[in-house]
């Protein structure tokens, strides 16, 4: 199809820019309740989802806003800059709503479209077991790392499927599936404590014994478009990798503004002058500046690339190289970010160490998002094979 069916006009997806920049006031005033409770407050995911965050990468033709990719990203960037754990609710929800392009029209509007305010909570690994019935699937599993679940309409349980008492094959492979089952037919676990990226919310969910029709279930790789458009030729790893990043540049850039504050308002002890007139702090101050802008102008200028890749091929997917630019620019992204906080942090002293100051939580939320898959330093093992000739497997790009 032509690029032009596919591409919305430039004021709704500016507005959802701006809507992203405007939110971030609400979002910050928030922050220390998002922290403390582990989770979004009811009033600002709706307002995000109201806002059509979570719909942004839902076909137009089910009632989604199916924007373009660089905008997207830079949505979630927007909202990165006010909390981290926000833009990543967000960016979590809002990539894995591309699967609704791979699912039954019926099926997807009932669960993006029908249910007000929709957002579906996934897990990572097909831990769970979708026994084969008459019609669909008996679920049962109890699934980690289901992140925003407190205010999902569905949970993606990920399974495989049994048939017969033995794993079914699909391909050569053990089947897996992705099965979308209301959040009220499942067990929320409260799991997830952890130092950083608390309003993630990220907890386990149990199912047990729990029936899914066939219709609402897709297979999490290769599963074929119902709905075309560019937006689905980008892998959903790379979608999460390119969120990942922005969230990333967006918490860092969020770190710089607070450490502005600190270094403009604390005397060190036993120097001269306040923060902000050290040179030790001017050289940091420059390389943070390097830093972020080069690695924004990075993974922006790989968002466009994958885009006009998608845009421009008749293939299901963009291309190999415009895919591995956006793994390394991604991982670049979140690697420069954590060194931007990292050499900020420590030039504060002990003013920072308190639970309660924004820079002690930015510290510990950047080093839970470096632990992320999409963070693995492998990633530049993959991108420096692919560049000296090497066959590589491409299951993450």
């Amino acid at each position: 199809m032509s690029a032009t069916a596919h591409t919305p006009a430039a004021k709704p997806q500016m507005s959802l820019i701006d809507a992203a920049r405007d939110l971030v006031p609400l979002i910050r005033k928030c922050a220390d309740q998002i922290e403390a409770e582990r989770e979004l407050p009811q009033p600002l995911f709706h307002a995000l989802a109201d806002a059509g965050f979570y719909r942004m990468a839902v076909p137009r033709a089910i009632g989604g806003l199916e924007i373009d990719f660089p905008t997207y990203v830079q949505v979630i960037e927007a909202l990165g800059k006010g909390d981290a754990s926000t833009a990543w609710t967000v960016s979590q929800g809002a990539n894995w709503a591309t699967y609704s392009a791979r699912m039954s029209p019926a099926a997807a509007r009932e669960i993006w479209t029908d249910t007000p305010r929709s957002v579906v909570s996934n897990t990572p690994a097909p831990t769970a077991k979708a026994v084969v019935v008459p019609g669909g699937f008996r679920i049962t599993g109890r699934q980690p790392f289901s992140t925003g679940i407190k205010h999902a309409s569905w949970v993606a349980a990920h399974a495989q499927v049994i048939e017969n008492g033995v794993v079914r094959q699909r391909n050569g492979r053990p089947e897996a599936r992705y099965c979308l089952i209301p959040r009220a037919q499942v067990e929320l676990i409260d799991a997830w404590h952890t130092k950083g990226m608390r309003g993630t919310g990220t907890h386990t969910f149990d199912v047990k014994d729990v029936f899914v029709p066939e219709a609402r279930t897709v297979f999490p790789n290769d599963a074929p478009l119902v709905n075309p458009g560019p937006r689905y030729k980008i892998p959903i790893t790379l979608g999460y990798a390119a969120g990942d990043g922005m969230v990333a540049l967006g918490l860092a850039r969020n770190c710089l503004e607070a450490f502005f504050e600190v270094a403009g308002a604390k005397a060190p002890r036993n120097m001269t002058g306040l923060l902000r007139e050290q040179a030790i702090t001017q050289f940091a101050v420059g390389q943070a500046e390097a830093a972020l802008r080069s690695g924004r102008a990075y993974l922006l200028s790989a968002a466009h690339e994958i885009w006009e890749s998608a845009l421009s091929t008749d293939a299901p997917t963009a291309s190999l190289e415009s895919r591995i630019n956006l793994r390394l620019a991604a991982t670049h992204a979140i690697r420069l970010a954590a060194q931007v906080v990292d050499g900020l942090h420590p030039l504060c002293g002990a003013t920072v160490v308190f639970d309660g100051h924004l820079m002690q939580r930015l510290f510990q939320d950047m080093h839970v998002i470096t632990q992320h898959g999409q963070a693995r330093l492998q990633n530049y093992e993959i991108v420096g094979k692919h560049c000296v000739g090497l066959e590589i497997d491409d299951a993450r790009l």
